[in-house]
């Protein structure tokens, strides 16, 4: 027994010391890895360079468009994105910096859908080369970890957007890398300095990036046993944080992330906790889908059978109604309809989930080290800020831990011997499983955008030549693209449309209400996305960016068409 107990001991220590062999490499090391990544990373997102604008995309789009003319106030402005018009400090609930790169691009490039989304490769390729730079440190297989985070449905479809996620990400990584590297051997000042700054820039891009805070404050901590060397550097981003808060104070009288911690929803009130929290587990697997497409070789069979059996059980609550999912309307269009089909899905992203919490919390009880600590709290920290805090589960509050698990899967890989002698020629079959789902899943959300692009186009090409004015309600892409074409929103509670005007309103979308003005010829136009896999509607139980439109991130099967209704307005109502 103790001879077993020495050489299990010695076998941990050869481990650790071939990491620790890792973690001396430093930032530089081989060139092609990291050129193949960029190639890839590359040529998955440059053909939704010429995705319409979509969801939120409009609310960075219009700050930017603010910050070239008052950079010093970034929303300074007013804007329609709920029922009344409100200042946008007010409803923009992320911090600016995101969009100060986007004035950079916009200033030099111009606002079009490719010049932006070809600005923000720069972001998503850094997520990719800093999953790969962080991974070195803490597995043998770098190069597996960066390509399985490419591959993550959060990360590419996020990557195809204009919103803050990714670049939070990139100065996420970045600055845990430079802040690893600078605690090796010895602290190094510069480093250490320089991660403190991209730390403070994370979290100015989005606020969850504050949080990396504590995850480095924990992990230096357990490295180090000491405070000495390290910890003033942790000032730096708390000090950015603070002169954030004092100057958005002086300029709007509010501090912008005391307002932003007070946001909450009706969703988070409404759903049931229950569900919630299977709605989170399954995100959790559709957003790291490598944790099971990679499940053969992570787990043994015993291991995988009692993962199906709990995934099965879950699955089964849910069709059987056992879970409570809360008074959300949303769900009761596809529930009676499309029940078996989301039950038989949700059985996969469960087993995937289930997958991801495994990994984290299998990798801690066997090393207890720094960086399975690290790692584990990155992975439950993001599921339970996504399931617990946020307003809504969503994959962008799921993005962040796509990296970490990309590591623990390669730091799987490396401890399981039978896995040591499979080449790449296997390992690459779950990444292009994954990649092929993940694009499947990209070309399906920017089929939905584009149709509200072609909706305000047709809606411009039907009234050419008119002289009554065009009304719309809704929100998002399609908010923008309308007036672009000159169309004006309907605000709830005026009466500002006229006899012969043109109301159009989407079925699928947000800041939709009645319309109690009277209309004739009444017309309904289906825009269809062309697509077998939906991201995001209500009628498919998708909810890639809100829950409440779907309990799955993404599902297969015929997307429904995109719908607009269309009418002469005889008479505006009142009360509308």
């Amino acid at each position: 027994m103790k001879t077993d107990i020495r050489a299990s001991e010695k076998k941990r220590l050869h481990v650790n010391a071939k990491a620790a062999v890792v973690d001396r490499r430093g930032l530089g090391g081989n060139r092609w890895p990291q050129l193949t990544l960029v190639v890839l990373t590359v040529a998955c997102l440059l053909p939704f360079s010429g995705k319409a604008f979509h969801i939120d995309d409009p609310l960075f789009i219009w700050t930017a468009q603010h910050i070239v003319k008052h950079p010093l106030n970034p929303y300074g402005f007013s804007a329609l994105w709920y029922v009344q018009p409100m200042p946008m400090w007010r409803i923009q609930e992320n911090p600016p910096l995101a969009a100060y790169y986007m004035a950079m691009v916009g200033g030099i490039a111009g606002w079009s859908e490719r010049a932006l989304h070809l600005g923000f490769l720069l972001p998503a390729v850094l997520v990719v080369l800093g999953t790969y730079h962080l991974a070195r440190a803490f597995t043998r297989r770098p190069w597996l970890a960066a390509a399985a985070t490419l591959a993550a449905p959060a990360f590419l479809v996020s990557a195809t957007g204009l919103m803050c996620d990714v670049s939070m990400l990139a100065l996420w990584l970045l600055s845990l890398v430079f802040w690893v590297q600078g605690l090796q051997d010895r602290p190094k000042p510069f480093y250490l300095a320089l991660s403190g700054v991209l730390l403070g820039a994370c979290a100015l891009t989005k606020y969850f990036g504050a949080s990396l805070i504590v995850l480095v404050l924990v992990y230096s901590l357990v490295r180090q046993r000491s405070l000495r060397g390290w910890i003033q550097y942790l000032a730096i981003p708390l000090l950015m944080l603070a002169g954030f808060e004092l100057y958005t104070h002086e300029l709007y009288g509010n501090g912008l992330i005391a307002g932003a911690f007070a946001y909450h929803s009706y969703v988070r009130e409404l759903q049931g906790h229950s569900g919630r929290a299977l709605v989170g587990l399954a995100f959790a697997g559709g957003c790291a889908l490598p944790a099971l497409t990679f499940v053969a070789f992570l787990w043994s069979r015993k291991q995988i059978f009692w993962g199906a059996v709990a995934s099965a059980l879950l699955s089964l609550s849910f069709f059987q109604g056992w879970i409570d999912l809360g008074t959300i309307y949303q769900y009761e269009n596809w529930l009676h309809q499309h029940l078996l089909s989301i039950s038989l899905q949700l059985f996969f992203y469960a087993a995937a989930g289930i997958s991801v919490l495994a990994l984290a919390v299998l990798d801690w009880w066997k090393k207890r080290d720094a960086a399975s600590l690290l790692l584990l709290l990155w992975v439950l920290g993001t599921v339970c800020f996504a399931v617990v805090v946020n307003w809504t589960v969503n994959a962008r509050s799921m993005l962040p831990m796509v990296p970490a698990v990309a590591i623990l899967i390669a730091r799987r890989l490396d401890e399981r011997p039978s896995m040591r002698r499979l080449g790449w020629l296997a390992l690459s079959i779950p990444l292009v499983l994954s990649g092929i789902v993940s694009l499947a899943v990209a070309q399906g959300d920017m089929a939905i955008a584009d149709t509200a692009r072609t909706a305000a186009n047709f809606v411009r090409e039907k009234t050419r030549g008119e002289s009554g004015a065009v009304w719309f309600e809704g929100r998002w892409g399609f908010e923008y693209y309308m007036l672009q074409m000159g169309a004006q929103p309907l605000i709830k509670g005026a009466a500002d449309a006229k006899f012969g005007d043109l109301a159009v309103i989407p079925k699928y979308n947000t800041s939709v209400f009645t319309f109690t003005g009277k209309t004739t010829g009444e017309q309904v136009v289906d825009f269809d996305p062309h697509s077998w896999v939906t991201a995001m509607n209500p009628d498919a139980g998708a909810g890639f960016y809100f829950s409440g439109w779907g309990p799955l991130p993404f599902v297969f099967g015929h997307a429904p068409s995109q719908t607009y209704f269309m009418a002469r307005i005889v008479r505006a109502g009142p009360g509308q």
